[in-house]
């Protein structure tokens, strides 16, 4: 334990709201290097091969989708291990810090395809198919960068949606290629589909619970995402 190293940790998240959450919790520029992957992954790709050059470990970290229905809206998972197109395990030693720093996190295994699972039925597929706890859309790049270029693994994520819920239409298209949000994509959605808002104000507002447990989250773990300690 204590690998202290001045090399960043690199930070990949989903949008730039996730990534601002970061900066909020006085973990940006403090030994962190933050990429937002918005819904780009051949730049994502790009960007963290140049970035894990000079970093000492990757992290998936932001929002995730329970696939296991115990799992309730805000409940933080760390990864064990990577399910999906690209399978990895996650850094034990990194792992078991952030069991330390977040003691009623569960722990287990993710998937990641860089698909949105939006519906019931998928979720429970995957459940069935996986036993993963939960599923996100950037983790597998993270996890091929970190095994290309030898670094630790970790997955840090808070449950946004649970696995008994879909997730309205105008939800697929809210995300910019840059992780910026796409209102234009949202509100065509919307026109296109009227009946959704209900639907998507129950869904936003879980999102909303879930972004504010994401910053308590990111000040409990401290500096460097807990790599320091591993």
């Amino acid at each position: 334990m204590g690998h202290v190293n001045t090399r960043p940790v690199i930070v990949v998240t989903g949008t730039l709201r996730e990534a601002a959450v970061i900066e909020g919790a006085d973990q940006a520029g403090a030994g962190v290097h933050v990429i937002a992957a918005g819904s780009d992954p051949d730049r994502l790709r790009r960007e963290l091969d140049n970035a894990a050059r000079y970093g000492c470990g990757l992290i998936s970290f932001g929002m995730c989708g329970a696939i296991d229905r115990s799992l309730k809206l805000g409940r933080w998972v760390i990864g064990k291990r990577l399910l999906g197109p690209f399978h990895a395990r996650c850094d034990e030693q990194w792992v078991s810090a952030l069991e330390r720093l977040l003691p009623t996190a569960r722990v287990g295994a993710f998937y990641a395809d860089g698909h949105m699972l939006t519906e019931q039925y998928d979720k429970s597929s995957r459940a069935w198919s996986t036993a993963a706890l939960a599923a996100d859309m950037e983790s597998h790049i993270v996890g091929e960068a970190a095994a290309h270029h030898g670094l630790p693994f970790a997955i840090l994520r808070c449950v946004s949606d649970i696995a008994d819920m879909d997730l309205p239409p105008a939800v697929e298209v809210m995300m910019k290629p840059d992780g910026g949000l796409a209102v234009g994509a949202v509100m065509k959605s919307i026109l296109g589909k009227p009946t959704q808002v209900p639907h998507l104000t129950k869904t936003l507002a879980g999102f909303a619970k879930a972004y504010r447990e994401l910053g308590a989250g990111a000040k409990e773990v401290g500096p460097r995402f807990g790599f320091d300690l591993r």
